[in-house]
């Protein structure tokens, strides 16, 4: 187990570099077995839930090469159907082999996954959709094992009854192999749904309606190679505006960024009174802003809620629920899509944080707060980022434990927060 300590009350200044998008490249990794020729991946983030990935893909038989930021995967060998249980169980997004898995060896055999607890995580809507492809799930039996069915995978319609990322994701990677028309809707739409869409369609298959909640999907039983380039992610890249935005400082993020992944996110940081400018590849963030809830129309509490692309991403509530404790004014958080992220809440309230937890889904936040420094341990990726931030504004020498749970989703995480000025040395158990 590691830590972080963190010196709190530092200047922080300077310009920080994102890495790849985690939730894109995950699900890209798990694609590239729909394939027996090569895959190249540049811009890959160097994180442990890649790291896992990775071995998934050697440990059934594939050929894995990374040097740098660019991973070479050649599935070509894969003969092996099963993964083994700590495998399976150290992420969420492992379960994203079952379909295809199955495609290239007729079944595939996996443990439940593991992953943040963050409350449930339904994988019902995954069982449905392939069982629709033609691949069922044998019983309710575990390990679970999945069959393709004598007659193949055919294309068919699948409505999702929420907007899961992964089930829409797995949905699409496993119909890009079959034969037929796949119509999905009630598909999440988020960023890295989208670049997963355009790898499948520079391997073969027709994707259409990216961004949109109704895809259509044309298989090909065929698929080849491809190279692609990870864009940024924009949950890191927001974690950072962030960290600005709590320590009042001048940030400049740069990397792969699409402005238009950016503008809502915009708009919520607006409302706690921070303003940043989004150019190609680059976002400043500039220094000394006074942060301010802006109430609602007749001086009413506003409420910062979450949902399905393009609303509020989830991934960034815990972030900016530090954020709002060094603003003026008082705003309520409502996190609709998982019952157990707020309770890192009463981390913050230990450091003296002014929050009211109504619910397991919402907070009431009012700032400013002077945080002092605390022992806590992480939970998540997220709320461990959080954390982080929190001990950073905090006055004295906080301790996040559990760290390795953050080196999950944000790579270099100690440089690149040294870069920026601030105290922060990684201590080992």
């Amino acid at each position: 187990m590691r830590s972080l300590i963190i010196n709190g009350a530092s200047r922080v200044s300077g310009t920080v570099r994102i890495g790849g998008n985690k939730n894109a490249v995950l699900p890209m990794i798990a694609a590239s077995l729909l394939t027996k020729d090569e895959v190249v991946m540049h811009n890959v983030p160097a994180i442990t839930d890649v790291d896992m990935m990775l071995k998934i893909l050697a440990c059934l038989g594939a050929k894995v090469d990374r040097s740098g930021s660019t991973v070479r995967i050649h599935a070509a060998s894969v003969t092996r159907n099963e993964i083994p249980k700590a495998l399976c169980s150290a992420l969420r997004t492992s379960f994203l082999f079952a379909g295809p898995l199955a495609v290239r060896c007729g079944s595939s055999i996996l443990y439940p996954p593991g992953g943040d607890v963050i409350g449930r995580r339904r994988l019902d809507s995954h069982f449905y959709g392939l069982k629709k492809l033609g691949i069922p799930l044998r019983d309710q039996e575990i390990p679970f094992t999945f069959e393709r069915t004598a007659r193949g995978l055919h294309g068919t319609e699948i409505f999702l009854d929420e907007a899961s990322v992964t089930a829409t994701e797995h949905i699409m990677m496993t119909a890009a192999a079959a034969d037929g028309t796949t119509l999905l809707r009630n598909a999440a739409s988020e960023p890295h749904v989208r670049q997963l869409g355009e790898m499948l369609t520079r391997m073969g298959a027709e994707i259409t309606g990216l961004d949109s909640n109704t895809i259509v999907i044309k298989g090909n039983r065929e698929l080849h190679g491809t190279e692609i380039t990870v864009e940024g992610d924009h949950i890191e890249a927001a974690s950072f505006i962030a960290l600005a935005a709590c320590t009042r400082s001048p940030i400049t993020i740069e990397g792969s960024l699409k402005p238009h992944d950016y503008w809502m996110m915009r708009r919520v940081f607006e409302r706690i009174g921070i303003r940043f400018k989004i150019h190609p590849n680059r976002i400043e963030v500039s220094g000394g802003q006074r942060m301010r809830i802006q109430p609602d129309f007749g001086n009413a509490i506003p409420q910062i809620s979450d949902g399905p692309w393009p609303q509020f991403p989830s991934d960034m509530m815990s972030c900016m629920i530090v954020c709002a404790t060094q603003a003026k004014g008082s705003v309520l958080f409502f996190e609709k899509m998982f019952e157990s992220r707020i309770y890192f809440v009463d981390r913050l309230i230990a450091m003296g944080a002014n929050a009211v937890v109504c619910d397991p889904h919402r907070v009431v936040i009012s700032g400013p707060a002077k945080l002092h420094a605390v022992e806590m341990s992480s939970p998540d990726i997220r709320a461990g980022m959080a954390m982080v931030l929190a001990g950073i504004c905090a006055k004295g020498r906080s301790v996040v434990h559990n760290a390795d749970t953050i080196f999950r989703g944000y790579e270099n995480i100690c440089e690149k927060l040294t870069s920026l000025g601030i105290d922060v040395t990684l201590e080992e158990h």
